[in-house]
């Protein structure tokens, strides 16, 4: 429990120090300060692989599935770029939920801070209850694998046309039966008082549908996670600390979405891995390694055709330094 005390703290402090002091000031991120973010956070989740071997090594974590250091640090990282990978879809509905609000750039940052605040707690809880439940039904990883291929397939045969629209969604029509919505900002206010009546604003309606929207997509990421290891410290600390990066990655990688239209195949081939090896566990073990290898290949292989593509066509995007 003082580890998971620690690593919790860690989360906490560094939140802090996000809003009241490296961003107190609401800014528009540049590309050149998302990558500097985006780097420190990949290098702090890959170098807590490290600490993960350390406290295995030691025996400072409850180890009930009897992980020996080198096998937990490679499931943390294979749990950690699968949450990574799955995180750009993500990113994709961010930026339309933004794009849709008409949420200024420089007030973007803070809506993420308060949506991944609310995303730790909702996956929190999500990972405890999934691990509770494969611990105590055998067959659910069963139940998780299918679904995990039934989004594979759905996600393959997804139709390009099919946009996802903030204002047309559920979320937004059930957002307005419970508060007065006003199109007009106020800063970086999430209400206002407009003659006697307390209305949310552009902001609080982008907040919670990326907060909803995130739950669903966890839907997805955490059984993925769960095919890798049902021990509890690894999922969490890999799936929290994917989720800390994915505020400087938006800022990264939204302004260059039409690079990346293959990732989604990627994405389909992680998930069906993960769903197959969920199904076959219990009959076939996959090495830790080719677990980590078919992961970080798919990926790799996505960015790279993308490039290769964009490359052949012509350069229309204005990326801001």
């Amino acid at each position: 429990m003082v580890v998971w005390g620690i690593f919790i703290g860690f989360i906490v402090l560094f939140l802090a120090l996000d809003l009241g002091v490296f961003n107190r000031t609401p800014h528009v991120i540049k590309t050149k300060e998302a990558a500097i973010w985006t780097g420190i956070w990949v290098t702090v989740a890959l170098g807590f692989s490290g600490v993960i071997y350390w406290l295995f090594q030691e025996g400072l974590v409850d180890n009930p599935t009897n992980l020996t250091p080198q096998t937990a640090t490679l499931k943390y990282i294979t749990g950690y770029l699968i949450e990574l990978s799955l995180s750009i879809d993500n990113v994709f509905v961010i930026a339309v939920v933004f794009s849709s609000f008409s949420i200024p750039q420089k007030y973007q940052h803070e809506v993420l801070f308060w949506g991944i605040l609310g995303a730790v707690v909702f996956r929190a809880l999500m990972i405890f209850f999934g691990v509770a439940l494969i611990n105590k039904f055998d067959w659910i990883i069963y139940v998780f694998g299918v679904f995990l291929l039934i989004t594979a397939f759905r996600m393959l045969f997804h139709k390009e046309e099919e946009k996802f629209d903030p204002k047309k969604s559920k979320i937004f029509r059930v957002l307005k039966k419970f508060f007065p919505i006003t199109s007009t900002m106020d800063g970086d206010k999430f209400f206002v008082k407009r003659m006697g009546v307390t209305a949310a604003t552009p902001l609080f309606v982008a907040l919670i549908t990326i907060e909803l929207t995130d739950i669903l997509f966890a839907l997805d990421s955490i059984p993925a996670i769960l095919a890798i290891t049902a021990d509890p410290f690894i999922v969490f600390s890999s799936n929290i600390l994917a989720i800390l990066g994915l505020r400087s990655m938006y800022f990264l990688i939204s302004r260059m979405i039409s690079k990346f239209k293959y990732i989604s195949y990627s994405l389909v081939v992680i998930l069906a891995f993960v769903g197959v090896k969920m199904i076959i566990s219990e009959h076939v073990e996959i090495p830790e390694w080719l677990s980590l290898a078919v992961i970080g290949g798919s990926l790799a292989i996505g960015i790279i055709v993308s490039a290769l593509v964009q490359k052949s066509e012509p350069d229309n995007l204005n990326i801001e330094e």
